[in-house]
């Protein structure tokens, strides 16, 4: 790389983590998702704002091909995988004997009913001007089903801490069920990036040497393949749990050079399998939670990574994330309206008839309905993820990116606002520490 070249890929990704941080913080200045403002930073830098302005300048900032581009590709890719990774290893013991008829409940048919919304939804509309260049007509329906039925744990996670409530009744659900969810919709999105990565030519590894490239056999293979991968990690981490904590073998282990070689490692071997890395990565931090003191927040080598990627790497991926929305070409604001009505409607009924199935009362099964309605971090995963692969056109990829957005400022208006009128309270003697805990750096707070 010529030192031009490099003063290229300096300059913009230097622009793109100033901008992040700059609205990030402001928006939560504003009691809103730090998420939203890093995204809006970068869409004011791309063909919205500054394409209109200087399209000349944007296009030489931001250019699509060449060593600029890919520098940037860089650390947006390495932003994904660290942020899966904060993502799982945030997944510490939630889950509580007390609730698990209404965990079991709200999760199933808080996924199941508006996945099946998705589903007959796909088999109603015309996919023409929502499928990508990949023409993957199955993939596509699995994204598009997956985004109205995700649930944001990181997001929701900050909103509980921004007031005071992660050790209440409501909290403890929330985020058993949203565990729950996002394990399960990170599996199907893993199987419909393999779908489409195997029916391209480049496809490398243990899905072209048993030649599982297309038709059913690719779609049975990566299901295998990501299904297994994910029980062999379980697998593990019951076995690790079994090994005494001795010294020895902590040491090699609680490093940040190894934790991160491990969620790189990983990922890369995930590639080989036909997996998402993406899961890999999440799947990593989801044995690092499992395997740690219950309970506790990320310490040590875990948080040591995790504030690096929270300050540097997930900034400037939601910050390229906005770079890629163009929002005067590719956004139908009818389209997006629609999409928004039936996402909300399907997710938000479909967890308050769980919760009432659960013996609920009607006001903490709205609670639980608005709050598992925010998409957040996991929304716009899935978004970008889907678009950068062509499972989804520009259009479509736009809508999922405002509608993880509204539902995620939706629900911290909402559980804000119940705070206030007393619906939910923290357990005692609980609120001042979780809010020096939220005034604390969070990983949680980018995404």
């Amino acid at each position: 790389m010529s030192q031009a070249d490099l003063f290229h890929v300096l300059l913009g990704i230097a622009l793109l983590l100033a901008a992040a941080h700059g609205l990030g913080r402001l928006f939560v200045r504003l009691r809103q998702p730090a998420v939203v403002g890093e995204i809006l930073g970068g869409l004011l830098l791309g063909p919205t704002v500054l394409g209109q302005a200087a399209p000349g300048l944007a296009d030489w900032l931001f250019p699509s091909t060449g060593a600029g581009a890919v520098g940037r590709d860089l650390v947006y890719q390495l932003g994904l995988l660290l942020l899966m990774f904060t993502a799982g290893a945030h997944m510490r013991k939630v889950f509580s004997r007390q609730d698990s008829r209404v965990v079991v409940l709200t999760a199933t048919i808080g996924m199941v009913v508006p996945f099946a919304v998705g589903l007959a939804g796909m088999s109603l509309v015309k996919s023409d001007g929502l499928m990508g260049p990949a023409g993957n007509t199955a993939a596509l329906t699995i994204v598009v089903s997956c985004s109205i039925a995700v649930t944001s744990i990181p997001v929701i996670s900050r909103i509980l801490l921004d007031l005071g409530i992660m050790r209440s009744a409501l909290a403890r659900v929330v985020l058993s069920v949203a565990v729950l969810e996002d394990i399960v919709l990170n599996v199907l999105l893993s199987i419909a990036l393999g779908m489409v990565a195997g029916s391209s030519h480049s496809v490398f590894g243990l899905a072209r040497t048993v030649h599982a490239v297309s038709g059913t056999g690719a779609a049975v293979y990566y299901a295998a393949a990501s299904i297994g991968f994910f029980l062999l990690a379980l697998l593990a981490a019951v076995l690790l749990r079994k090994i005494p904590n001795g010294r020895a073998w902590r040491r090699p282990w609680d490093s940040v050079a190894m934790r991160t070689t491990v969620v790189l490692g990983t990922s890369a071997l995930c590639l080989v399998l036909g997996v998402a890395p993406m899961f890999g990565a999440f799947v990593v931090g989801l044995l690092t939670g499992t395997t740690g003191r219950a309970g506790t927040a990320a310490t040590g080598p875990t948080r040591t990574v995790q504030d690096f990627a929270a300050g540097f790497f997930i900034p400037v991926y939601f910050a390229v994330v906005g770079l890629k929305l163009d929002l005067i070409h590719s956004f139908s604001i009818g389209f997006t309206l629609v999409f928004l009505a039936v996402a909300c409607v399907s997710k938000a009924s479909s967890v308050y008839a769980g919760a009432r199935f659960a013996g609920r009362r009607g006001a903490e099964s709205l609670d639980l309905a608005v709050a598992l309605n925010a998409r957040g971090g996991p929304g716009i995963v899935m978004a970008t993820t889907a678009y950068d692969v062509g499972i989804v056109s520009a259009s479509l990829f736009t809508t999922l990116i405002v509608t993880a957005v509204l539902t995620s400022q939706l629900a911290g208006w909402w559980l804000e606002r119940a705070v206030r009128d007393g619906r939910v309270t923290p357990a005692p003697d609980t609120r001042v520490d979780e809010r020096a805990a939220a005034r604390s750096p969070s990983p949680a707070g980018s995404s």
